[in-house]
């Protein structure tokens, strides 16, 4: 795994599968590995199970095997290990975990998608190791395996040949960072333009639109301010000129936020700004003083403050952070977060 490029061999990737494993975790990160080839990666991707036979997913829904785990000759350049909602019932699994243990030992690099994560510590792969897994699990994988150096907020986690990311659509990301280590960075934004992705997301695993986090509320009135903020973030949106547009008092204007959206005026009008200024840094190539312009900031300097208070980072190394996945292509313990 030392950066190959277009034009070399291709990189075969192994994707293990059982009945109850969940549908993304498997079809995200091998539609990255697809896309790539459009871009000049070169994959071959195989999905394999225990018996060789096709799997019913937790949707539903069947997915075809390739080959059975023990056909697997030949190493395999990437490994993928999908979780599943019965993961507790899988690491109880020894002949599964004996398949997961094969697999790893043919592989240069075995990465984990949300629960998944629990079969490669069950099998004992991350012994002594940094890693993560849905958030809601974080806490169990800890208890249940004391050995593992478990990063709760991380999307994704890098320790030596090891990967393991957090809840579902976060092994696109993980694959994402193994395009680029293999392709380049270039290669992996294009991907992700074409899939309409972070190169690497900000901030940690709870990652929402500030609109939808708000609770709906009951008054007709603040869900016509809600969505007036939403649709133009860069007009005026100060307390007083809101409380005018709806004919209300500044202070009842206020006591409905706090009372029906449980924040203030000033922090939803902030929180949809810097999302919006966001989508800008990771659209486009603005400056950032129409950046600012735009989204209602004003100035560069509030634009950087305003990102600092409720990311953490500066807009630019936002904007850096999207054309990148963060993973190093050197090596090295990374997680793929950006705090």
């Amino acid at each position: 795994m030392n950066g190959n490029r277009p034009g070399t061999n291709r990189l075969t990737v192994t994707v293990f599968v059982f009945p109850g494993v969940r549908l993304l975790d498997v079809t995200g990160p091998i539609e990255v590995f697809a896309s790539a080839n459009a871009f000049g990666g070169r994959y071959r991707v195989q999905i394999v199970s225990e018996d060789g036979a096709g799997v019913i997913t937790s949707a539903g829904t069947r997915i075809h095997a390739d080959r059975r785990a023990g056909d697997v000759r030949d190493p395999s350049d990437v490994l993928v290990i999908p979780g599943g909602p019965e993961w507790e019932t899988l690491i109880k699994d020894d002949e599964l975990l004996d398949v997961v243990r094969r697999l790893n030992g043919t592989a240069g690099r075995t990465a984990s998608v949300c629960s998944g994560a629990f079969l490669l510590a069950a099998a004992g792969l991350l012994d002594g190791r940094r890693a993560t897994t849905h958030w809601r699990f974080t806490r169990q994988l800890a208890l249940r395996f004391p050995s593992v150096r478990v990063q709760p907020d991380a999307l994704f986690v890098r320790d030596g040949t090891m990967m393991t990311s957090a809840g579902v659509s976060s092994g696109i990301d993980l694959a994402l960072a193994l395009v680029e280590e293999h392709y380049g960075a270039g290669v992996a934004r294009a991907v992700a333009k074409d899939m309409v992705v972070f190169m690497q997301r900000p901030g940690g695993q709870s990652q929402f639109s500030v609109r939808s986090q708000i609770p709906h509320s009951r008054q007709e009135l603040l869900r016509r301010i809600l969505d007036a903020v939403a649709e133009d973030p860069g007009a005026d949106h100060s307390l007083s000129a809101m409380a005018r547009r709806s004919g209300v008092s500044v202070r009842h204007l206020t006591r409905l936020f706090h009372e029906e959206a449980g924040t203030t005026p000033a922090r939803y009008v902030e929180q949809v700004r810097v999302e919006a200024a966001q989508v800008l840094l990771e659209t486009g190539d603005e400056p950032m003083a129409v950046v600012a312009r735009r989204t209602g900031f004003g100035s560069p300097e509030s634009l950087r403050r305003a990102f600092v208070r409720h990311l953490g980072v500066t807009p630019g190394a936002f904007r850096t952070r999207f054309r990148t996945t963060g993973i190093p292509l050197n090596g090295g313990e990374t997680a793929g977060t950006s705090r």
